[in-house]
């Protein structure tokens, strides 16, 4: 506090010296800190600029590093209270949140599809089979949550990591482009690391997340009607819908689980012998700034993310049959996408629903066939 006083005190006798200065003396001073302020700027500018991105970049990063030690901690108790391991999991969790998948050689384009698939196939049962050993006495349902509680601790490990990579190799160089472009994208980054942050606690609990809201679209329609497996991890159920028979697809919950859609549409054509009129998949999209969460609009296509290898599928398939895809989707942010399911994206699930109802009636007649295809995340949302 004194120091202030001091300062404001040592401006004002400043002011009051410069006031009473004769014009032209006063201009000659002004010209002359411009000319050092310039000069300054000129040698040593980029350098001051380069220390206040780096202690930008630091500054966040220490938040990373606190969100990655937070997600760690959330996993390991996680992994204690629900599948009660006889050791501590701490050592199998650090080596787990390493794991590292490489994609297939596209150097020869030909085929890339399937043998992507393979790999991921490989990837999730080599979690299942890990997470089964990190906690025996897990059912099905909680292996799974637990599963995605791991990939999100994996996801903030990654994003701390490769921004300390950045961050020390600039401070270490002091390159200007590698510290510039680290500092343009971190609010993005930082963006993405929270949005996996606060998704820990809703996957370690099983709650419904905002990718879900496909998923929920088809719970809702299939509520109250039989449903079997089909395919992998994904369910159907055949229930009448204005005047159509409409079969009901989405991923087998409650558990952290998204199912393989591309399968599951491909099974159902083949058992109808390609005779279905139309099919209607539901998605959770990212919406663009200024727009509204929640918000429900239609379009045409496979409304599918990922690595593409379901898309590809529903793709060849229905070309095969010509039969026409629309989409429906309901906008949101990506921190809605993976954190606890908002009230606004809940009620979307209503509104998208009545957007396929007027679907079937606009491009399909009475007495067809159809495909209604859930797609996301239905942790927390079961049949």
């Amino acid at each position: 506090m004194n120091m202030a006083v001091m300062l404001l005190a040592a401006l004002a006798t400043l002011q009051k010296w410069l006031l009473q200065m004769p014009g032209e003396l006063f201009s000659q001073i002004v010209s002359i800190i411009f000319i050092f302020l310039l000069l300054f700027s000129m040698f040593y500018g980029q350098r001051l600029q380069l220390r206040i991105w780096l202690n930008e970049i630091e500054g966040s990063l220490y938040k990373l590093k606190y969100l990655r030690d937070e997600g760690r901690r959330i996993a390991i108790e996680a992994i204690k209270e629900v599948g009660k391991p006889q050791t501590d999991p701490t050592p199998k969790v650090d080596r787990f949140l390493e794991y590292f998948t490489i994609s297939p050689q596209s150097l020869d384009p030909v085929g890339i599809v399937w043998k992507l698939e393979h790999i991921l196939d490989v990837r999730d049962a080599r979690f299942k089979d890990e997470v089964k050993l990190l906690a025996p006495s897990a059912d099905e349902t909680q292996i799974n949550n637990l599963e995605n509680t791991l990939e999100a601790a994996m996801a903030l490990n990654y994003i701390y990591k490769v921004i300390r990579h950045y961050f020390l190799l600039g401070k270490k160089t002091l390159s200007l482009y590698v510290i510039m472009q680290i500092q343009m994208i971190l609010p993005l980054v930082m963006r993405e690391a929270e949005a996996y942050a606060s998704a820990l606690k809703a996957f370690a609990y099983g709650q419904p997340i905002g990718d879900g809201v496909g998923a929920l679209v088809a719970a809702k329609l299939m509520h109250g009607f039989p449903v079997r497996k089909v395919q992998k991890d994904c369910v159907v159920a055949t229930v009448p819908l204005e005047g159509r028979t409409a079969y009901i697809i989405k991923a087998e919950g409650p558990g952290g689980n998204v199912g393989k859609p591309g399968d599951a549409i491909k099974t159902i054509i083949e058992e109808n012998e390609g005779k279905i009129a139309n099919i209607i998949m539901i998605d959770a999209a990212l919406k663009l700034e200024g727009e509204e969460i929640g918000e429900v609009a239609d379009g045409v296509g496979a409304a599918i993310g990922g690595p593409g290898v379901d898309q590809f599928k529903i793709e060849e398939t229905i070309l095969k049959y010509r039969i026409p895809i629309n989409a429906v989707i309901i906008k949101e942010d990506i921190g809605d996408a993976v954190s606890p399911m908002r009230r606004e994206i809940f009620e979307a699930a209503d509104k998208a629903i009545e957007r396929i109802r007027q679907l079937i009636l606009e491009r399909t007649r009475e007495g067809d066939k159809v495909i209604i295809c859930g797609v996301g995340n239905t942790i927390g949302i079961g049949q």
